[in-house]
């Protein structure tokens, strides 16, 4: 049986998602669960339980909506059904909610439908960045401290968002980020934009008893971006170029050069973690899951096949010359 698991985490204690053999991350607090709820011994190589993700976050990053998927038999399940009187994805979903660390909040469990898969048949990641900037210092909010970026340059919103159009499309950003072993840093990019919150929403205070009091983002810089998919570093990558060029250090034909030739240098290096999270993923009509992830899968295929082919091709030619 597969399940899909829906959940959130403040990335602020983890060292990203992915399982490591010593450092706490994500994946392994999660596994850890699994294995206690499910009673699995996690030493036992019979039964690994191993959650697939929809998009690995790095170190410190949030996710306000993070999905994964779990394979479990049904004798296995019915583990943790106990004496609750729930079946057995209930109360696997009971039990969790339980067991799992504070900085990791679980929205539900649920049977996953015919051909899903949480990283292959997402069509698309959507990641926003939150900063603080020069302008909006008497209204600084220190319970968001570990979620927003403060700075004291006050940002030209415009001159990031002409930058921010300059990322549309189908883009080689190796500029602004760093492959996957076997991957490739081509990414398409569907939506990319800067606003201030606040501006572009009218007021939106609301209205008590004691008076007017404004949404807890309000002031804030907010990038928001959507793609098929992102490679390791991109957005924050990302966000800092856009941060220079808001604070009047790099202009817009220095991005621009950088999305036509990319070459990766210190100057699009990635932001602090902290002002990201991962935000929604969105997948397909049930009835394409599977069509979608077998296209994404021979996508990734053939993209390992020609740089497996490149880097043959270049061995030949040092072979060759010496």
């Amino acid at each position: 049986m597969r399940l899909r698991l829906d959940l959130a985490y403040d990335g602020g204690g983890f060292y990203g998602w992915a399982k490591q053999p010593v450092l706490r991350t994500v994946q392994g607090e999660l596994e850890s669960a699994l294995h206690m709820v499910l009673r699995v011994p996690e030493c036992d190589v019979n039964e690994p339980l191993r959650v697939t993700v929809a998009g690995r976050t790095d170190t410190g990053v949030h996710a306000s909506h993070q999905v994964c998927h779990l394979d479990v038999s049904e004798e296995t399940l019915q583990r943790c059904i106990g004496h609750t009187g729930l079946d057995g994805v209930a109360a696997l979903e009971y039990r969790l909610r339980h067991v799992l660390p504070q900085d990791i909040s679980l929205h539900g469990v649920s049977v996953a439908p015919c051909g899903f898969d949480a990283r292959f048949s997402a069509l698309e990641r959507t990641y926003v960045y939150r900063i603080s900037d020069g302008s909006c210092k008497a209204m600084r909010d220190p319970r968001m401290r570990g979620f927003v970026l403060q700075l004291d340059d006050v940002l030209d919103v415009d001159a990031m968002n002409a930058a921010a159009q300059f990322m549309l499309g189908l883009h080689d950003f190796g500029s602004f980020a760093r492959p996957n072993p076997g991957g490739t840093t081509i990414r398409k990019v569907i939506e990319a934009r800067w606003e201030r919150v606040g501006e572009s929403l009218g007021d939106s205070r609301v209205e008590l008893k004691t008076g007017c009091v404004p949404p807890v983002e309000q002031g804030l810089i907010e990038f928001t971006i959507v793609a098929d998919a992102f490679a390791h570093n991109m957005v924050r990558s990302l966000v800092q170029a856009s941060v220079q060029i808001g604070c009047g250090k790099r202009s817009i034909d220095w991005f621009v050069d950088k999305i036509n030739r990319p070459i990766r240098e210190g100057s699009t290096g990635p932001i602090a973690p902290h002002g990201l999270t991962l935000e929604y993923v969105a997948y397909p009509p049930d009835e394409e899951l599977a069509s979608r992830a077998e296209q994404i899968r021979a996508r990734r295929d053939s993209a390992e096949l020609r740089i497996d082919d490149f880097e043959l091709h270049n061995a030949r030619e040092v072979t060759s010359i010496r």
